[in-house]
């Protein structure tokens, strides 16, 4: 909300900087935006007269004008087109400033001297949105005589500062000038001061003129209503235009300007009728018909449903009630007699009739956040107040009030020593009573507190002890350690061991992915799951979103899948994810007890890849977690490629399944590429991992290399050959790496050649020709007898 500060301090002292004011209002719960300080760079520019505008000897565009600036004549040289002797206008003098910087001076046009400058509203930084036509091009020339050398600061009210308020939903009190000069004064320990009004009314009486009629009190809770006769329709008095400007709101008529004026003011939106053009001069509150029709003021012809409350006569709908007027009986300058309307709406149906109609106004975005009913007189009185005052119109006697069930206040008991503990400062109950009611809050001696109508956001005793606090100042209650024993927060083993899994698979060049718990039927077949496969026993949904989300996951190869899809279809040539979560599985069906919600490790590759990228990854994982008795050896899964698939085994326990994705599940997803999978058991993972490191010291002694090849089955796997070599080496074989897989015209068909590195040492002495070829030979005969292996000469 725009706040001009002068206008502000008709209802409340400041006598403090604009900046600390800001500061205060925003510490006290009233957000400051933003502060704009008008006519801050202005400087010496004063109200002038042209008392003589000649033609320039030597331009044909330019005219050397003399101008009265109260205590000399100055001669100005312009090529503006729109003056003329006896205008007034700004002048800025040899010396001054104008915004932006820009500093003037006196010089020569065309050889003829000049001594300042006459300013157009845009050089004066006026905001142009809301000014009539004739004053947006060329000088800007004032409305009326002014005192000659006054500062135009103080002719256009420039002189002032305007606040940007951020008020909150809960808080629509505030969205008028009294609902900031409450705060204000609350928090600046000042007066709040009430425009005083006084209505002088004649002798006739509202009934004569008009009647009112609500047919739906639930959504009109209160209507008011006074008519004014003899109405005269002129342009407001330029006060009250300076103040709408500021407020963002474009001056009108009289009329008009007075209901906009009072919905500033007080928060209370208006609406008046030409009272002549209502048949048969009735108001109805009523809910529209369905597919009626209204032509609301901004000339837009709008359907309306039952829903919708309407103003209407005794033949038509006039008004959209609570949002905006219709063009049948808006006010014009045919206008004699009005009715000023002043009512409450139901904040629910203003928000939805509002949204249905596409119509956002001044007015709705007030009521759909909730206006005190109390309230609809008061704005009615300062509006015929206001009439009087600006000699708009006479006051018909008497109002029209249906209000049948008014708005009760609200009370609530506050704990004064609680409220202390509350908060952490020790405010003296005298203080906190004096904090109450410098928000209008009534307190008694057993502080049973009364809450004002205009403040629904207070329901608990908690709002009263905020209402304290922030008064009396955040920043002012003392900073202090809570008084308890606090255990030091910190991650569990499990937890730490999840994270260093993912640094380990994110190192690996592995994008991590969260994909959905919930997943469709249909995706074990997609995943060529066998009928009985265990897999199936789905926990299903009792309210699922849709059929795509009816069931919790047993397996994550779909939700990896799809992930593998998407970004294949999106042209990503290669791609390596893993999602470290949770799947959900139970025994049988229905639940007769928890699920049991296992942490899997799921990783998805494809591209430029093939097994052994994916199975090197999981060997890394297992190294980097100190897992040293773990295996990987040839097996089978519905959803991985006969023949290329292995299972991980640590302490001859399965873990779970890696190997190249079967093309039949490639096809169901749509991936025309090699893809490889591997599902793993991570609650085992961490059951098997070990967390303590042995270190040891650096060998002493030298190593001796030897390498074998050996020809063996095909389906003999390198596993299974390393597993031989390390158990019968025992201690003396140090390490074992494959370094050749050899298939070829010299390997009979159905066998391969494998090719070992061997490398032994001895932590106690040097190893000896006799003692590594004793080793050695025990080595190749447990290959031959075991797995049939013939050493390659």
């Amino acid at each position: 909300m725009l706040v001009p500060v002068k206008w502000l301090k008709d209802y409340v002292d400041i006598n403090v900087d604009i900046k600390t004011f800001a500061d205060a209002m925003t510490m006290s719960g009233s957000k400051v935006e933003a502060v704009e300080e008008m006519g801050k760079e202005i400087d010496n520019v004063v109200v002038g007269k042209i008392l003589k505008v000649d033609r320039h000897p030597d331009a044909d565009k330019l005219v050397i004008t003399q101008i009265d600036v109260g205590n000399e004549t100055i001669q100005i040289v312009t090529g503006a087109t729109n003056i003329k002797e006896g205008d007034y206008i700004p002048v800025a003098q040899n010396g001054s400033s104008l915004p932006g910087g820009v500093k003037i001076k006196k010089g020569k046009l065309r050889g003829i001297e000049s001594n300042g400058m006459l300013c157009s509203a845009q050089e004066l930084s006026i905001p142009l949105d809301n000014l009539p036509p004739e004053l947006l091009d060329g000088i800007y020339i004032l409305d009326k005589e002014y005192p000659l050398g006054m500062d135009i600061k103080e002719v256009l009210g420039l002189n002032d500062a305007v606040i940007d308020f951020e008020i909150t939903n809960n808080r629509p009190d505030c969205l008028s000038m009294i609902g900031i000069a409450r705060e204000a004064a609350a928090t600046l320990g000042e007066k709040l001061k009430y425009p005083e009004i006084v209505v002088a009314e004649n002798d006739e009486n509202i009934s004569n003129y008009v009647s009112i009629d609500v047919q739906n009190e639930e959504l009109c809770p209160r209507y008011t209503a006074r008519v004014v006769k003899n109405v005269k329709i002129q342009a407001s008095p330029g006060w009250m235009q300076d103040r709408l400007l500021k407020s963002g709101v474009r001056p009108i008529n009289n009329i008009v300007d007075i209901t906009n004026y009072v919905m500033i003011e007080m928060g209370q939106p208006m609406h008046a009728f030409d009272l002549d053009k209502l048949a048969g001069k009735k108001i109805i509150v009523r809910n529209a018909k369905e597919g009626e029709k209204l032509t609301t003021l901004d000339e837009v012809e709008r359907t309306l449903s039952e829903s919708m409350l309407v103003i209407s006569d005794q033949d038509r709908a006039i008004a959209i009630a609570g949002i905006m007027g219709s063009s049948n009986s808006e006010i014009d300058e045919s206008t004699k007699t009005l009715v000023f309307e002043g009512a409450n709406f139901q904040a629910v149906n203003i928000r939805l009739s509002s949204k249905k109609l596409g119509l956002r106004t001044e007015a709705s975005s007030r009521y759909e956040k909730g206006i005190d009913a109390e309230l609809a007189e008061k704005a009615l009185e300062r509006a015929c107040n206001l009439v009087q005052l600006l000699g708009a119109g006479e006051v018909v006697g008497g109002k029209k009030d249906i209000y049948s069930v008014p708005k009760q206040s609200k009370h609530i008991k506050l704990d004064t020593e609680r409220a202390r503990k509350f908060i952490g400062a020790d405010i003296s109950t005298e203080m906190m009573k004096e904090y109450l009611e410098s928000l209008e809050f009534s307190v008694d001696s057993n502080f049973n507190v009364t809450v004002p109508t205009f403040r629904d956001d207070v329901e608990i005793e908690a709002d009263l002890i905020e209402e304290v606090v922030r008064i009396y100042g955040y920043e002012n209650i003392p900073s202090s350690l809570m008084d308890t024993t606090f255990t030091q927060g910190g991650k569990s083993y499990n937890q730490k061991l999840v994270d260093r899994a993912k640094d380990i698979l994110t190192a690996q060049g592995l994008f991590e992915v969260y994909t959905y718990s919930f997943v469709s039927p249909g995706v074990f077949n997609k995943i060529n799951l066998k009928a009985e496969n265990p897999m199936r026993n789905a926990i299903k949904l009792i309210n699922p979103l849709g059929e795509d989300q009816s069931i919790m996951r047993t397996t994550m190869i779909p939700n990896i899948m799809e992930v593998i899809a998407r970004n294949y279809n999106k042209k990503i040539e290669d791609g390596q994810f893993f999602e470290l979560s949770k799947v959900y599985l139970t025994e049988k069906l229905p639940l007769s007890d928890l699920a049991e919600e296992r942490e899997v490790l799921t990783i998805g590759m494809y591209g430029n890849i093939d097994f052994f990228d994916l199975k090197g990854k999981v060997e890394n994982l297992m190294e980097e977690l100190n897992i040293k008795t773990y295996r990987i050896l040839s097996s089978n899964h519905d959803s991985l490629h006969p023949g290329r698939t292995a299972e991980l085994i640590i302490n001859n326990k399965r873990i779970g399944w890696l190997g190249e994705v079967h093309p039949d599940v490639l096809d169901n997803y749509g991936v025309p590429v090699r893809a490889f999978m591997a599902e793993l058991n991570f609650d085992e993972i961490i059951n098997q991992s070990n967390p303590e490191i042995k270190y040891r010291s650096l060998p002493k002694y030298p190593s001796v290399s030897r390498d074998i090849a050996v020809v063996v089955n095909e389906e003999i796997t390198a596993g299974q050959i390393e597993e031989i070599i390390k158990n019968k080496g025992g201690k003396t074989v140090e390490d074992v790496k494959l370094f050749d897989i050899y298939r070829g015209s010299q390997i009979e068909n159905g066998y391969k050649s494998m090719a070992y590195a061997i490398t032994y040492r001895s932590d106690e002495k040097t190893l000896t020709e006799e003692e590594i070829s004793k080793v050695h030979n025990k080595i190749l005969n447990s290959l031959a007898n075991q797995v049939g292996a013939i050493l390659r000469q």
